[in-house]
């Protein structure tokens, strides 16, 4: 054996991940918001891009030499394949599904003489500084206000204040008295039930607000504990009424807010904006098209790079105009193989899912990204990037892509398998659909489903049902038993 050193040739298949591959994948599983702020990143740093923007006119086919360019609402629609569809009556048009928000006037003005676009562009006040503005109205005293300063700091989220009314005196040497006075009235702001140390007090500061504090609703508040064990025995003897006040009397502890400082602070949600817009063609079937609101428009600048070519005298500069232009091209035909691979894999999920936009949830077919990769000729991983953080608009809502993966549940007769989140959606009507005097068990929904063809374990109607938040059987019928609860 020899041990002398040699030369080999060896041939050999590996993937290197360049910047520009992870820049691709990157963008590929971005959400349309992540992809907007990408490119404004972009723009800033690369002088070969710009920004196209918009226009009424349709526009111009780019000139191949001159310049790149990626332009979405130039994207085709996915009609090579369409489906056949039943409109079902009541349907709005698609067109109507998707209203331009250009539509609305910005010229507009209110009774105070600011336009809309001022309007929208004010910061609404924060619960904080609504409650100062409160306390500089209600208190001329300093040190009450000093007081109510201390209070605000130290409320938390649900618009509780945990803190005692002496631990308040000792720490601003002010007597107790005055702290309970100050306290006492801050708890009549808006909204009604703030500053309150639990749930009981905030509930009777609501109550009393409506002249409804009597002894019987104070029994019940101070027995909220048999309340959540639905103890109605027990409520009916502690606070001396019947049956049918008891039920008033719980309706109207239903009707008050137990955490007020959490809804008079929350953000409001911002609205989904879908990647995709789904609609009906004249002929009945399904078209796709890219939501040109959310793809944003980018141009290489090919005059800009020839005139600073120009101008180089260096190799350090030729070099780095050579890096720009590449990382521009790489960008535009990313957003472009993006736009495209969503375009392809949301046609293939609505070709699949036609039961369910004709005829609803009870019809949504078991998928797993496999079927799409596979007809597709893609990567399972490249399927899921896509379906993550993208949205359609359906004419039955706005729905993630990944919505309409569910797993397979096999039925009775031989090959037929359901959609879990079909059987999910059948569980929940048949138990809005119960009677009071006939609760359905979890045993009684599995022989039902059994019947209607679905292989079903208890187990599995168990775990829907805590997915679904339905109570147990004996806690339902307890409920529809009582109607105070």
């Amino acid at each position: 054996m020899s041990l002398a050193p040699r030369l080999d040739f060896r041939q050999t298949q590996q993937l290197v991940m360049t910047p520009q591959l992870r820049q691709a994948i990157k963008l590929l599983q971005s959400s349309n918001l992540e992809v907007t702020a990408f490119v404004e990143e972009e723009l800033e740093r690369n002088p070969m891009l710009e920004r196209e923007e918009a226009t009424t006119a349709a526009p111009a086919a780019p000139d191949p030499v001159e310049r790149d360019s990626f332009e979405a609402t130039q994207s085709p629609s996915i009609a090579d394949a369409p489906i056949e569809a039943d409109w079902s009556a009541g349907y709005e048009s698609g067109e109507a599904l998707y209203p331009s928000s250009r539509s609305a006037r910005a010229d507009a003005w209110d009774e105070e003489g600011r336009s809309l676009e001022e309007i929208a562009g004010e910061r609404p006040r924060s619960l904080r500084e609504d409650l100062a503005e409160q306390a500089r109205l209600a208190f001329g005293d300093a040190r009450d206000r000093l007081i109510a300063g201390q209070m605000i700091a130290l409320l938390d989220p649900a618009g509780r204040l945990t803190v005692p009314n002496a631990a308040f005196a000792e720490a601003l040497g002010c007597p107790e008295e005055q702290v309970a006075r100050v306290r006492s009235r801050m708890q009549r702001f808006e909204p009604t039930g703030l500053f309150c140390a639990d749930l009981r007090e905030c509930l009777a500061v609501q109550l009393a607000e409506k002249d409804r504090l009597d002894p019987a609703m104070q029994a019940l508040l101070n027995n909220l504990d048999m309340l959540a064990r639905r103890d109605m025995p027990g409520l009916l003897r502690v606070c001396g009424v019947d049956a049918e006040d008891l039920t008033g009397m719980v309706a109207e502890l239903r009707h008050l807010n137990p955490k007020p400082g959490a809804l008079a602070d929350a953000d409001p949600a911002p609205p989904v904006v879908p990647d995709v817009l789904m609609r009906r063609a004249p002929d009945g079937t399904w078209l796709l098209e890219l939501n040109p609101e959310t793809m944003p428009r980018v141009l290489v600048n090919r005059g800009f790079h020839a005139v600073a070519q120009t101008g180089t005298r260096t190799k350090e500069d030729r070099a780095f105009l050579a890096e720009k232009l590449q990382a521009a091209n790489w960008l535009v035909r990313s957003l472009e193989q993006r736009a495209n691979t969503i375009l392809r894999v949301s046609a293939e999920i609505v070709r699949r899912q036609e039961g369910f936009f004709r005829h609803g949830v009870a019809h949504l077919r078991p998928l797993i990204l496999r079927e799409i990769a596979d007809e597709l000729q893609m990567h399972e991983s490249t399927v899921s990037r896509v379906t993550a953080n993208k949205y359609i608009a359906t004419p039955r809502g706005v729905l993630e892509l990944k919505y309409f993966f569910t797993t397979a549940i096999a039925g009775t007769r031989g090959g037929e398998t359901f959609s879990a989140e079909a059987i999910r959606h059948r569980i929940r009507d048949m138990v809005d659909a119960e009677p009071a005097d006939d609760v359905l068990s979890d045993d009684a929904i599995v022989e039902q489903l059994r019947a209607e063809g679905v292989d079903i374990a208890r187990r599995t109607v168990a775990k829907y049902r805590d997915a679904l938040r339905i109570p147990s059987s004996v806690q339902r019928k307890r409920e529809k038993s009582s109607p105070a609860f």
